[in-house]
């Protein structure tokens, strides 16, 4: 396992503890100060490139499940942004799937993005055979990491599991999600009551366990499967679910979206606007069909759970 202490990670490494087809758990880690659960391996390898050396790590493993990741940087200050990702999520991958081929180790599942599919849906969902449309180094450098993978398959022994989610939400998410929460707590009026998108999002804990199952199925094997909650919601609704979960009660102004874009245009971030705006769903059919999985919780279960982690954080 690697990421194990990051927030997809930790909530798949306590799934695999609980998990009583699980014999061993063994995780990489970048720091030595890094805090995991009791009764987990931990392995140190510093930081994820080309070079390092995974060889301990990866001794005795049948399966690994790879989160670790240079994600999304607000303001990048890297003379060649893309570069820097591809370091990490391409070199420092694929250096990891050829070490573990080498290791006998079975299948690799790799935790990519749907922004390799692209950023905004127009005339339907994604799905895994749609082209690849990257629209940021990030996302780019993923794809790089994917075609990669799929040559190793070819020429090794490894079954690559490539998963792509939208964004992800759950106890003390990092990132967008938690700013929302953080406005809704303090109820903040916010200009985002008349939004009507679909996009898709998937819980942590569906995430964790549609992750597991790509360990475990033989029909998993060198496929690509997108993943979420199975519900689209507009912006508008996961405000108006999320603070009922969190007992508040929303503040949302009816603003028309095409003001929202301009005032976000006007400031230099028409980003913002897209991603409160703009549609972004995948189907999961494929996974529902050949994995035979469905999301074990609800969008409103999911929420309701991402709830008491922020109400819990906010009383400390």
């Amino acid at each position: 396992m690697t990421g194990a202490t990051g927030f997809v990670g930790a909530s798949v490494v306590n799934r695999l503890r609980a998990d009583s087809e699980t014999n061993r758990v063994s995780v990489a880690i970048r720091n030595d100060g890094e805090r995991l659960p009791a009764g987990v391996v931990k392995h140190f390898v510093g930081e994820q490139d080309a070079a390092t050396d995974w060889s301990e790590a990866l001794r005795g493993v049948s399966a690994v499940v790879h989160c670790a990741a240079r994600v999304h940087v607000m303001k990048d200050g890297a003379a060649d942004p893309l570069e820097e990702f591809r370091t990490v999520n391409c070199y420092g991958t694929l250096s990891l799937a050829r070490q573990a081929a080498a290791a006998g180790v079975r299948r690799l599942v790799y935790v990519s993005s749907i922004g390799v599919n692209g950023a905004e849906t127009v005339e339907g969902p994604y799905s895994a055979a749609d082209a690849p449309a990257p629209h940021s180094p990030y996302a780019v450098s993923k794809l790089d990491a994917e075609l990669g993978l799929g040559v190793i398959t070819k020429t090794t022994d490894l079954e690559v599991v490539i998963v792509r989610p939208p964004l992800v939400y759950g106890p003390c998410a990092p990132g967008n999600f938690r700013s929302l929460v953080r406005l809704l707590l303090r109820g903040v009026p916010l200009p985002l009551g008349a939004v009507r998108n679909r996009r898709s999002y998937v819980a942590l804990d569906n995430l964790a366990d549609f992750l597991i199952t790509c360990v475990k199925h033989p029909a998993a094997a060198n496929q690509t499967f997108l993943v979420s909650d199975g519900e689209d919601l507009s912006t508008t609704d996961l405000l108006r679910r999320m603070a009922k979960a969190l007992g508040k009660s929303p503040h949302l102004i009816p603003v028309p979206p095409v003001f929202l874009a301009l005032g976000a245009r006007l400031v230099g971030r028409p980003e913002i606007a897209q991603r409160l705006c703009g549609s972004l769903q995948v189907d999961i059919s494929k996974s529902r069909e050949l994995l035979n999985w469905s999301p074990p919780i609800s969008v409103d279960e999911g929420l309701k759970r991402a709830a008491k982690g922020y109400l819990r954080e906010a009383t400390v």
